[in-house]
């Protein structure tokens, strides 16, 4: 009897236990079961999550590459200048606008548009001016070949002329009156990279065309329906090899700056010759240059503009990342093969304050000596981007 009483009491224990396990299994598969959806959700929306960041990525690639394909650019200049022999003035001397795109890793496209003094019109003295258009292709990693509207390789400043990358409120007289900085042509141009710091440049372009008087600066066409009887042939030798210092040399040859007028006498070849040096020592600096204009022809001979010649030399301090200090001495003369004095020179001391790396206050004072009499100081702002 105890025996059959201890049997049933076992059999109702595992009965019991048995239902208590199978209902544990049932809520365990249960909670399996959410867990396992759960995780088809989580799966789900990496997915989703996946896709969304791959569209992003590549809409941004997308949008990377229309961005760098296609830049724009510009800079600009206002000038207050207070000289003794003339009335103070303020000016816009220059705004400009850059265009560029990237064809291709090999082939691109460059331009400028200026705008000078403000306003162009028949009343003002205002030029809308188009500086550069051509497009520049890489031949190979040593030869780059250009083709349209460019500035001719000379000087210091003809091809590097944005406000915060010189001293001094105006461009200096000896480039701009004699090479004649900003000097643009149209034609053909090549660029060879012979050895690690030496490089070579030739062009062939249309040329400058004088007036009666024979001054090179009246004579830029600016490529506006120029006269092409005559071309100009400019070659140019940069080195750059050792570091802090570059020297550099240019030689241009036109048959005849007359571009045949008749009415300017017989055909007047002429030889540019241009050289310069420029030497950095930690924070100084120092930059010299001379051009010289040999002109052949009687009526400029007769003017004594056969030749015309000029030079300066500019030693500047960094003194920080904000100021600079520099002093120039410039001496040119445009009537050089007459028997007078007609030197003009003019000296010039100053500070350069940068607000940012792009953006450039000045001050300089200026004295202007020989054929020229006259001293003042010249105030500006400038930015390039």
């Amino acid at each position: 009897m105890k025996k059959t009483l201890i049997a049933s009491a076992l059999l109702g224990l595992f009965a019991s236990q048995t239902a208590m396990a199978s209902d544990e299994t049932a809520e365990l598969r249960k909670v399996i079961e959410q867990q396992q959806q759960v995780l088809k959700d989580l799966e789900k929306r990496l997915e989703e999550t996946e896709k969304r960041v791959e569209q992003t990525a590549d809409a941004a690639e997308a949008n990377a590459s229309a961005k760098s394909a296609t830049t724009i650019g510009g800079y600009g200049e206002l000038h207050y200048n207070n000289m003794s022999n003339k009335d103070a003035q303020i000016d816009f001397h220059r705004f400009v606008l850059f265009f560029g795109h990237e064809f291709s890793s090999k082939t691109r496209f460059f331009s400028e548009v200026e705008v000078e003094h403000v306003i162009a019109s028949h009343d003002d003295k205002g030029e809308v001016e188009l500086e550069q258009a051509y497009i520049e292709h890489d031949f190979s990693d040593a030869l780059t070949g250009k083709a349209g509207l460019f500035l001719v390789p000379v000087g210091l400043i003809n091809e590097t002329h944005e406000p915060p990358a010189f001293y001094g409120v105006e461009r200096n007289p000896v480039e701009k009156d004699i090479i004649p900085a900003t000097w643009w042509e149209g034609g053909l141009a090549l660029n060879i990279k012979a050895a690690p710091g030496l490089a070579f440049d030739a062009a062939v372009t249309s040329g400058l065309k004088v007036e009666e008087n024979f001054k090179v600066r009246n004579g830029r066409q600016k490529v506006s329906e120029a006269s092409a009887e005559a071309l100009a042939y400019t070659g140019r030798v940069k080195y750059t090899g050792v570091p802090g210092l570059e020297l550099a040399a240019t030689a241009q040859y036109q048959s005849d700056l007359t571009q045949g007028d008749a009415s300017l006498g017989e055909e007047a070849a002429a030889t540019l010759l241009e050289a310069h040096a420029v030497y950095n020592i930690g924070d100084f600096t120092v930059k010299a240059l001379y051009a010289q204009w040999d002109i052949d022809g009687a009526e400029a001979e007769m003017l004594g503009r056969d030749s015309q010649k000029g030079w300066y030399v500019e030693p500047s301090y960094r003194i920080n990342e904000q100021f600079g200090v520099f002093a120039r001495y410039n001496e040119w003369d445009n009537e050089a093969g007459d028997n007078t004095d007609s030197k003009k020179k003019v000296t010039s001391v100053g500070v350069n304050y940068w607000i940012h790396e792009n953006v450039v206050l000045k001050a300089d004072y200026e004295n202007q000596s020989g054929v020229l009499d006259a001293d003042g100081f010249n105030l500006g702002v400038g930015y390039q981007f």
